[in-house]
């Protein structure tokens, strides 16, 4: 187990969106979000001094989103991450799903009730991808401005962990004749795969359900926390980033995808 480290958050809001898909798409795909879940995560034992080990989750918040563009789900999707037809049918849109986001980072004091941010508060991902890509193409897809405290401190954690993987690798690593250190390539982590560089237990329940994802995504973050790593936010995004299928005011160029 590590030191304390100095932390520079109070909390943690780690996020798993699942979207849309069609089977051989990549991350350029205009994808709809149709799964939004948060877990929440506060210092158990935060000194004076800002150092801390110890995270806990203290809330979730979950809730299915009805995609507009197509609303009909592919099998690919549906066999991918599980969600139904009937769940997305039955789900507020994106805009009605960040207004109840807001109510809760409101009742949990991270945001006042014009938006601006009272607690230091990072969102925690696994890859750049949930709001660097989806959440940018479903506001404009919504035809919304992105909150702005959805654009402030975002971590990687998949990154993170490759960083503390390469940290260890150096410390127990021989050096070379020529005194340097031959460190393997860093490979791309599946969830799976980080949890057990940091002699987590496997994966606790289906892979790519968003809520199951972002629990595992939490234990890496709780575990992190408890060998002394410091959590500081590593990514960032661009609220205007465009890709070619956006036309104007929302709409999806259906030449890209008829």
């Amino acid at each position: 187990m590590g030191k304390r480290a100095k932390q520079p958050y109070d909390a943690f809001l780690v996020l798993d969106v699942e979207a849309t898909c069609i089977q051989g798409a990549g991350f350029d795909y205009p994808n709809e979000i149709i799964e939004w879940p948060v877990c929440l995560l506060r210092w158990t034992d935060k000194t004076n001094k800002g150092k801390a080990r110890t995270l806990e989750v203290v809330d979730e918040f979950r809730s299915f989103v009805r995609p507009t563009w197509r609303p009909q789900l592919s099998s690919f999707c549906h066999a991918l991450t599980g969600i139904t037809q009937e769940q997305v049918d039955a789900a507020p849109t994106f805009p009605d799903v960040l207004q109840s986001f807001r109510k809760f980072l409101e009742k949990h004091k991270l945001i006042d009730a014009t938006g601006q941010r009272i607690s230091h508060f990072c969102f925690c991902t696994d890859g750049p991808y949930d709001i660097r890509d989806f959440v940018v193409k479903q506001c404009f897809m919504s035809r919304i401005t992105i909150p702005p405290w959805l654009t402030w401190d975002i971590m990687d954690v998949r990154r993170v962990v490759g960083e503390w993987q390469d940290s260890v690798t150096a410390s127990t690593a021989a050096p070379r004749p020529n005194g340097v250190i031959s460190r393997p390539r860093r490979m791309t982590f599946s969830l799976q795969r980080q949890l057990h560089a940091l002699g987590l237990a496997p994966f606790e329940g289906r892979q790519h359900s968003g809520i199951d994802d972002t629990r595992n995504i939490s234990r890496l973050v709780v575990e992190l926390a408890r060998r002394g790593w410091k959590l500081e936010s590593n990514t960032s995004i661009s609220p205007n980033r465009r890709w070619p299928w956006m036309g104007k005011r929302g709409k999806v160029l259906e030449e890209y995808y008829s």
